[in-house]
């Protein structure tokens, strides 16, 4: 039997390697030396016409949640990921609109999980950039402190801090939604191929939580992503991250483009975005290959920021394969 020291230095061991991300705790890992990943997918998701089957996503969500936790109870897994008393910032992805924005039907099933584990209405804040993203992509806006708020960073009484946040190479304002008003942030990005950076997902889901967004594309986003995911008021508060693959642009992203729409029918769930992200890329790379179309690296857009965001300066997380314990359920 493996002494309670032998014990303490594996599991310190998988929390150095996942950094600061590891809030969680070692029971989410089959290997603590390891990142976990879980890619949970439902083919009949969607139907021939593409609408979306609210109920299959619940499911979807309880299975990737059970999976990720090894709680086969949902409402037990949540408690395993929340905590209670504390207010939950849900980060979404409203740019496109419906097609290609995170799914109401999704955060919904979130927030009611989030309920049932013991946070109040009024603890949950789902949130973006822009009211009108979150119109278009079906939210209704909330500001009433006693239930699920749904608001804006535009909307007044919001907006930014007049005070910058620097790391590296970047120089932000960060949304007062993120720095005053959430405890612990869900990351609720959706998968897309990006026009600079290759593609985007977890990690670039938050240059939705700056004032100028456009300021950090240069050189295929990178070092911005990782300097940005490594702001102190931004890194300590980024716990976990469901990623939207439900629908997804293989081209021409991140705006949507019909043309390139394809149903991957997943959800990408773990704690450790680089390792979510470094997934989401596979995924991307794979459907330009079925489609004919060439590499991100060879039309210009390599994914350089993940070798960032891993490197020893950032540690956010790994894009080492080898180190990504990946679970396809």
């Amino acid at each position: 039997m493996k002494s309670r020291r032998d014990f303490l230095k594996t599991a310190a061991t998988g929390a150095v390697l996942l950094g600061s991300q590891s809030k969680l705790g070692l029971a989410a890992m089959l290997d603590p030396r390891k990142s976990k990943v879980v890619v949970a997918r439902d083919a009949a998701l969607h139907s021939a016409e593409g609408q979306l089957d609210e109920k299959r996503v619940a499911d979807l969500l309880d299975r990737a949640i059970a999976a990720y936790t090894g709680r086969d109870k949902p409402v037990e897994a949540w408690k395993h990921i929340v905590p209670v008393g504390k207010v939950i910032g849900l980060k979404v992805n409203g740019m496109g609109g419906k097609p290609i924005a995170t799914h109401l039907a999704l955060t919904l099933a979130i927030c009611e999980r989030l309920r049932q584990a013991g946070v109040k209405p009024g603890e949950i804040v789902v949130w973006e950039c822009r009211r009108g993203d979150l119109e278009r992509a079906g939210y209704t806006i909330s500001t009433d402190r006693n239930r699920i708020r749904v608001i804006g960073t535009d909307m007044e009484g919001f907006g930014h801090e007049e005070q910058p946040y620097t790391f590296g190479s970047v120089r932000v304002n960060l949304a007062k939604i993120l720095t005053r008003e959430c405890d612990f942030v869900i990351n609720l990005p959706v998968l897309k191929d990006h026009d600079r950076a290759g593609v985007t997902f977890s990690l670039k889901n938050f240059y939705g939580a700056i004032q100028r967004p456009d300021q950090l594309h240069a050189n295929a986003c990178d070092p911005a992503i990782a300097d940005l995911n490594c702001i102190p008021a931004l890194r300590d508060k980024f716990r976990f991250t469901i990623g939207d693959a439900m629908a997804s642009i293989y081209e021409g992203g991140p705006v949507f483009r019909p043309e390139h729409l394809w149903y991957p029918n997943a959800l990408i769930v773990g704690q450790d975005p680089v390792a979510i992200d470094y997934t989401g890329w596979k995924m991307v790379e794979r459907k330009r290959a079925e489609m004919g179309l060439p590499t991100l690296e060879s039309t210009g857009r390599p994914t350089t920021f993940l070798n960032t965001a891993a490197d020893a300066k950032h540690n956010l997380g790994t894009n080492d394969p080898q180190r990504i314990h990946l679970m396809e359920i």
